[in-house]
């Protein structure tokens, strides 16, 4: 700890200026997508692509987490790409979207970014997997 020039105790002025951001977005899933691939494949099929896709998401989200770790950035940008693509296909976009920021992140060199975009990826991605998940309990 050290003074600061005009006499202050700088660790006590920091600890005055912290303020807890709360992260509070709320995912909302494309209902039309949703529609689409129920009109197309009918209930089983809907309902068997949409399980495969939130398995494939919980699996890459835990891979891109345990890559980030790892420092394996490379394995971890092949995990996000996929997961925007799966994202899309059942109509979560704004969880697409965020992984598109995290590769983009990765391609910018930029480690801040991609620390502060990976940790709202994996809050969006489990929102996005619970809402899709109640939402399927409530049409089974």
């Amino acid at each position: 700890m050290f003074s600061a020039p005009w006499g202050r105790d700088v660790k006590d002025e920091m600890v005055e200026q912290v303020v807890m951001l709360m992260q509070d977005e709320r995912v909302r899933l494309d209902q039309d997508r949703l529609a689409e691939l129920y009109a197309q494949l009918g209930e089983s099929g809907a309902v068997d692509v949409i399980c495969r896709a939130m398995e494939e998401l919980a699996a890459r989200l835990s891979h891109a987490a345990r890559m980030y770790r790892q420092g394996h950035v490379a394995d971890m940008r092949k995990s996000v790409r996929s997961m925007a693509a799966i994202s899309e296909q059942i109509g979560m976009h704004m969880l697409a979207r965020v992984a598109r920021d995290v590769t983009g992140c990765i391609d910018a060199g930029d480690a801040n970014a991609l620390a502060a975009t990976l940790a709202r990826l994996m809050r969006i991605g489990e929102r996005s997997l619970t809402e899709i998940w109640d939402l399927q309990d409530l049409t089974l």
